[in-house]
């Protein structure tokens, strides 16, 4: 159900401030020769320019930009053989070329508001950061100016007009398309056994002394008995627990089998919801659980994932097409590979 949740249609378009295009649209080296006719490879030279997309080019700089963005995204962090490092170059050229030509594609739809656009998305990306200093300082490492960010928002934000408009605006899915989707991938909407919880902590240090441990667990033993004696549970968690979750009341939100230590675990998933525990000891401390409420494994209603699962086969139909409509533009495109 991850995946599901995680998918969104902004997710489509992978961050242009980084110079990478789009998800799912890259061709293999095999395929790009094939695609598009027009595409052409020069000898190298010593240019900068490693290709040219109808006649606007694509520096090395830009590449290799791109690609160390790409890498640092990737799982493996091991140095790559200069083979491996050819073909991510080679994979992420492409991505770059299918972003121009989107971008071409993009710019035949006039956005009235583009410099008000860019200028608030520049607003937007500088309020991530805690200062103008951090900001100033990621800019600077990046090797970016922001005339640099001010193209590549002024890029995305045509690509993603593109794409809503020609693309997105015109697909639909319908709930038996949905229903089907559920049906068939039945072991996608499995659940765990879960327990929402909340708890009172009253932490202690490893290295404490026996004085100290007995202190802190006189405390959590006259705290059980106030909670007990119905006192609010989630009062008591704000102004005494040491967890984080204290803000919240001590709300752990909901959690399945083997992400709780086991002591914590098997306590929370014996009792009933409304029920608190006794004082339980964990390596972190002293623990009053109370079970808000427990749901049996089972499968997640298609009523409850209807929405997620329209969201998910939307997005793929998006980048299918994403990827027919790149195709398309190379085939009547002058592009060079230098």
């Amino acid at each position: 159900m991850q995946a599901f949740r995680k998918s969104t249609l902004r997710s489509i378009v992978v961050s242009l401030v980084v110079a990478i295009a789009l998800t799912g649209t890259a061709f293999s080296a095999e395929k790009k020769k094939t695609s598009s006719k027009k595409t052409t490879v020069v000898s190298p030279a010593t240019s900068s320019i490693v290709a040219k997309v109808n006649g606007t080019p694509i520096t090395r700089e830009e590449l290799e930009r791109a690609t160390k963005f790409m890498l640092a995204q990737s799982q493996n962090k091991k140095e790559l053989t200069a083979e491996e490092k050819k073909k991510a170059d080679s994979d992420v050229l492409d991505q770059l070329i299918s972003a121009e030509l989107l971008y071409q594609a993009g710019k035949k739809l006039p956005i009235a508001d583009i410099n008000n656009l860019v200028e608030t998305q520049m607003k937007q990306g500088k309020t991530k950061f805690p200062s103008t200093e951090a900001y100033e300082k990621a800019l600077k490492a990046s090797g970016l100016s922001e005339k640099d960010l001010e193209e590549f928002a002024r890029k995305e934000i045509y690509i993603n007009n593109l794409i809503e408009k020609d693309i997105a605006s015109k697909i639909s899915i319908s709930d038996d398309q949905a229903k089907k989707f559920y049906d068939n991938n039945s072991d996608k909407f499995k659940q765990p056994e879960t327990v929402h919880a909340s708890h009172i902590l009253i932490g202690v240090d490893p290295k404490s002394t026996a004085e100290e441990k007995s202190k802190a667990k006189e405390k959590a033993e006259a705290l059980l008995k106030r909670a007990k004696a119905g006192e609010d549970f989630a009062a008591l968690a704000k102004t005494n627990s040491t967890c984080p979750s204290a803000p919240q009341g001590g709300d752990l939100g909901s959690f399945s089998k083997g992400q709780m230590v086991p002591t914590f675990e098997a306590a929370a998933f014996s009792l009933k919801p409304g029920e608190i525990s006794d004082v339980v000891e964990t390596q972190f401390g002293y623990h009053i659980i109370k079970v808000i409420d427990k749901k049996p494994a089972g499968t997640v209603p298609f009523s409850d994932v209807k929405t997620e699962i329209v969201n998910y086969l939307k997005i793929q139909k998006i980048q299918q097409s994403i990827s027919e409509l790149v195709e398309k533009l190379r085939k009547v495109a002058n592009v060079e590979i230098i």
